[in-house]
């Protein structure tokens, strides 16, 4: 969505008050006076595109403000410069790599005192919100006396994605002002809203139209407009007693999340509010030192690692998309979502298939989707009126991309590439969404192999975030750039990666799944075997994923993977093959390993005196991961460690808070995983002898 907020944003002309200065004594902001006597603080970060803050900025911020005291002007409005919103949060970059705590602290104090200082202005203050206003900038706007939101900006604190809470003042602030059960729910899941609703928890004053900014500040700064006060109920929430039994409530809710171990921030959080919610000058003060002890946490500079590997993935996928029509052919599970998802990412869609039923199911759970994501109702109708049914495959003329997405069977895709080529325009990509099948064998029949990539997507599509695109010996540079382009429009993150059996993600995984049965074989109880899973910070245990994703496709990748890797893959059991010719398949029909109600796997608690998880079961499912990861290093199926940690987390949710496998291996030491490693395989068999590329390993 955020691609296409910008573009909306971009064509936005912003109220910025007087023209200012061109030689103005600052280097991101720009002060200007309109003819009431108001001060106008623009905050423009200087070679940026959205505001950030860092240390520099702060310390320019606190300069403007000392000048703007001496001033006396008769009001100050705080507004972003920047079409793409206010302030999007800290600059992260200064987060990277931190160790001491003492040194986080001291820097923050010295941003606290900015943001107090803006509080402290003995003058009315008003902060004019478009766009993003989330994290730090959130905080800003919360030290101004007033807060106008104009419509369509969202709010938000994501901190606790980077396994922090808000640091520069926003607890306190936020809790003093909203009611705490709400303000708190906000911070603790990271999740964004929009101005109406910010104005209806009493975050923002008035929400308006850019065309009213100037009528709204003077209403605001001469007192013509009713401040947002906390209600009496948010004061109540404060106090010492409610806080306490409030706060154990929303720690049994952040433990259904996640566990304190892997993820400290939110219980940080919740122990800050509970001891000082009563006095903001004390929540102030314990705020800096709670934010400075999170931020040097494994996990905090994980997940901030993780931020960047996203960043990273944007960047690989380019810019210049020139796919405007997809086709695709096969509405089954995978056809029909990457349909839905790309009709809603603004794309016009044709989608083909044998018979009507598919392609009605995936309309269906499209507009499921849309009514989850999408805002406005107009929205939700146009992304349907662009996802369009295509019984006859006429689509294909006008295609600029056609994804195929019909069963893994050489064959049959064959025989649709034969129908497709001679009717497919010049200059249009290919690509197949295979999971199993080498480039190398489905290229064989077509005319203009150059123009074949894979694009393989995950289950489910409008969760999972990577794409791999894959490419073969044959391929025309230009189609993969437009590929990895395509990718990155519809607001996804690509990985490249050569044709090989499992390309990545798969052969990564499938050792993981296959270990797992057999750990059953052993006799193990499948609940066990998944909670070690979890106990390390999987989404889900190899046993429950086996049902989400279908016994059936499980065989299918597992065989194909034993014919080119025989030995290095734990066996097949004959009872896996059993179950499947008797069409117990996981979720999608029911019964798997597990019974289904409803999208859940039942699952009674294990017994409270039974065998528990260990290490050894632990290293037994997750050490391979690593091991085909190096791999696949090695073998250039990938040539960047970073983007095999990132494909890991965003393609399978790889405990996010380790960094991915190849971190894992790295904080671990990678001498301890090649011991480890040599020790399952003297004990389990050669499926766990450390792959070569552990040697050249950094």
């Amino acid at each position: 969505m955020d691609s296409k907020i910008m573009t909306a944003l971009g064509d936005r002309v912003l109220t910025l008050g007087p023209q200012p200065a061109a030689d103005g004594p600052y280097k991101h902001f720009k002060l200007t006076r309109d003819a009431d006597g108001v001060a106008w603080l623009l905050f423009d970060r200087d070679g940026a595109s959205a505001n950030t803050l860092s240390s520099d900025v702060m310390e320019e911020f606190d300069a403007a403000l000392a000048a703007i005291e001496t001033e006396r002007p008769a009001g100050l409005v705080i507004r972003s410069a920047k079409p793409s919103g206010f302030i999007a949060g800290a600059d992260v970059n200064e987060f990277r790599g931190a160790a001491d705590p003492e040194m986080v602290e001291t820097r923050i104090r010295a941003a606290h005192a900015v943001v107090d200082h803006l509080e402290a202005l003995k003058l009315p203050t008003v902060a004019v919100i478009h766009g993003f206003c989330l994290g730090g900038g959130l905080e800003v706007a919360l030290a101004c006396q007033a807060r106008i939101a104009i419509d369509g900006a969202r709010f938000g604190f994501p901190e606790v994605m980077l396994g922090l809470h808000p640091g520069l003042g926003g607890t306190a602030r936020f809790t003093a002002l909203v009611n705490p059960t709400q303000s708190m729910a906000l911070m603790l899941t990271g999740r964004t809203i929009d101005a109406r609703r910010a104005k209806s928890l009493g975050l923002v004053d008035t929400v308006t139209q850019e065309r009213h900014v100037r009528g709204a500040v003077k209403d605001v700064l001469f007192g013509r407009l009713k401040r947002a006060k906390p209600g009496l109920l948010a004061r109540a929430a404060n106090l010492g007693p409610v806080r306490g039994l409030l706060a154990k409530r929303m720690r049994s809710e952040a433990a259904k999340a996640a566990p304190r171990e892997h993820y400290p921030a939110p219980y940080a959080l919740i122990d800050l509010w509970e001891a000082h919610g009563g006095s903001k000058a004390a929540m102030l003060k314990a705020e800096q030192a709670s934010f400075a002890k999170l931020m040097v946490t494994p996990t905090a500079q994980n997940l901030i690692r993780v931020f960047f590997l996203r960043e990273q993935m944007k960047k690989a996928a380019g810019s210049g998309n020139t796919v405007k029509h997809v086709h695709v052919i096969g509405a089954g599970a995978m056809g029909g979502d990457i349909a839905g998802w790309c009709a809603g990412q603004g794309l016009r869609v044709s989608l083909a298939d044998m018979k009507a039923a598919p392609i009605a199911g995936a309309v269906k759970r499209a507009a499921e989707l849309y009514g989850k994501i999408i805002r406005k109702p107009t929205d939700v109708r146009d992304a349907l009126d662009r996802l369009i049914p295509d019984m006859d495959g006429e689509g294909v003329r006008n295609a600029d991309l056609i994804i195929e997405a019909v069963p893994e069977k050489l064959e049959l895709k064959q025989k649709v590439y034969a129908g497709l080529e001679p009717r497919m325009k010049p200059g249009a990509i290919l690509a197949t969404n295979t999971s199993s099948i080498p480039l190398q064998d489905l290229r064989t029949t077509l005319a203009r192999p150059e123009r074949l990539v894979g694009l393989h997507f995950f289950n489910p599509v409008s969760r999972l975030q990577l794409v791999e695109v894959v490419s073969h010996d044959g391929n025309d540079a230009r189609v993969l750039k437009e590929a990895l382009a395509f990718v990155g429009a519809i607001d996804r993150l690509p990985l490249a990666v050569k044709s090989s059996p499992g390309f990545l993600v798969n052969r990564a995984l499938t050792p993981y799944m296959l270990e797992a049965m057999v750990m059953l074989d052993e006799k193990t109880d499948q609940r066990l075997i998944d909670a070690a899973a979890e106990q390390f910070g999987m989404p889900m245990g190899p046993i429950e994923l086996a049902d989400q994703v279908g016994l059936d496709i499980c065989l299918d990748v597992g065989d194909m993977l034993r014919t080119k890797f025989g030995d290095l893959l734990p066996p097949t059991p004959a009872w896996l093959r059993e179950k499947v010719a008797k069409g117990e398949l996981g979720r999608k029909t029911g019964k798997g390993f597990y019974t289904w109600k409803d999208g859940k796997a039942e699952k009674a608690p294990l017994p409270e005196t039974g065998p528990r998880v260990t290490d050894q079961m632990i290293d037994r499912l997750v050490l391979p991961m690593s091991n085909v990861c190096v791999a696949a290093l090695r073998e250039g199926i990938v040539d960047d460690a970073d983007a095999v940690d990132g494909a890991m987390i965003f393609g399978t949710g790889y405990a996010p808070f380790r960094g991915g496998p190849l971190n894992y291996a790295r904080t671990r030491g990678v001498e301890n995983i090649v011991s480890t490693l040599r020790a399952l395989a003297e004990r389990f068999g050669e499926r766990f002898a450390p792959d070569p590329g552990w040697d050249n390993f950094k």
